[in-house]
């Protein structure tokens, strides 16, 4: 496998805007092309935004998902590998023929649709279907992944990813400054953001405590460090529908170190360098080799009643 750069992207997404969404994601692209990012990574829902579906019927799901492949979005997307010559992996709804829905996060290339996949663990709308399969694919000689936000939280999930042959797994989220049972956590006013250049100093405050980055740093690394994978971590800046989100989109390497992040309040990419050679270095390179799933493989396999609850406020 060749090294190779690839970018992750923070933006300020529109609720329901796909043109403009869009347009920030040709933009992006293009500065990571020039920059000489082989792979460029946006976050879940960046076609369509995402907190506003909570507000939606199954009709006006239905009327802002699209079909994949076909649909008008991965066409602008393949449009725009095409013109800079770069991988792009972007999120937005997806329907079926028989009017399902589901979640998802696609890889284009010059060529068209790459992969797709359906997140595991939706919970935005209760008219989303739930993926049931792991997604692995090529990118320039490299295995790679996708799982969306929630699906990263269930750690079956990223190790099920690692096995099937992925170093490198794309994670796009739209995550943190919301409410919790977990310790410090809680919106962040979105009053700050109206004047965001006088307040700089309050939201990188608020961005990288409990409510944000701090909180994130707790399991991140440890997904990348466990089963020695680059973990591609993907989110939106600014304001999504009424929610404040954080940014801070990053490259965590397989020792679970931060080797690329976007720090600013505005949009953004950052670019890292990608090198096999870290694959067999990291801990969880021997972790996984170690392993004894005859003493586990049944206590793993054994049915349990799936709990889930999400209260969107």
């Amino acid at each position: 496998m060749k090294n190779f750069k690839i970018a992750t992207a923070q933006f300020e997404n529109k609720s329901g805007d796909k043109a403009y969404n869009l347009s920030i994601i040709k933009q992006l692209s293009q500065k990571a092309a020039q920059q000489g990012a082989d792979v460029i990574a946006f976050h879940e829902c960046s076609v369509t935004g995402y907190t506003f579906a909570r507000h939606l019927d199954k009709q006006q799901m239905l009327n802002l998902a699209e079909v994949i492949p076909g649909g008008e979005s991965l066409l602008a997307l393949t449009d725009y590998a095409r013109e800079f010559d770069i991988v792009i992996l972007a999120g937005l709804f997806e329907k079926d023929e028989n009017d399902n829905l589901f979640k998802a996060q696609v890889c284009v290339d010059k060529n068209g649709l790459v992969a797709k996949h359906r997140k595991l663990h939706p919970f935005i709308n209760p008219h989303l279907q739930p993926g049931t399969s792991y997604t692995v694919f090529d990118i320039l000689g490299w295995k790679c992944g996708i799982l969306i936000c929630y699906d990263n939280n269930v750690i079956e999930n990223v190790r099920a990813t690692k096995l099937l042959g992925a170093d490198i797994i794309f994670m796009p989220h739209v995550t943190m400054c919301t409410p919790s049972t977990r310790p410090g956590a809680g919106f962040v006013d979105a009053q700050l953001w109206k004047d965001k250049e006088s307040n700089a100093k309050q939201l990188r405050e608020e961005f990288d405590g409990l409510k944000g980055r701090a909180w994130l740093m707790k399991w991140l690394p440890a997904r990348a460090y466990d089963n020695a994978v680059y973990a591609i971590f993907s989110n939106p800046i600014g304001m999504d529908d009424d929610q404040l989100k954080n940014g801070c989109s990053m490259v965590v390497d397989p020792y679970g170190d931060v080797i690329a992040e976007c720090r600013s309040l505005d949009n953004e990419i950052t670019i890292a360098d990608i090198h096999a050679d870290k694959l067999t270095l990291a801990g969880g390179y021997r972790y996984i080799k170690a392993r004894r799933p005859e003493l586990y493989g049944d206590i793993i396999r054994k049915a349990h009643q799936s709990e889930q609850k999400v209260v969107w406020l």
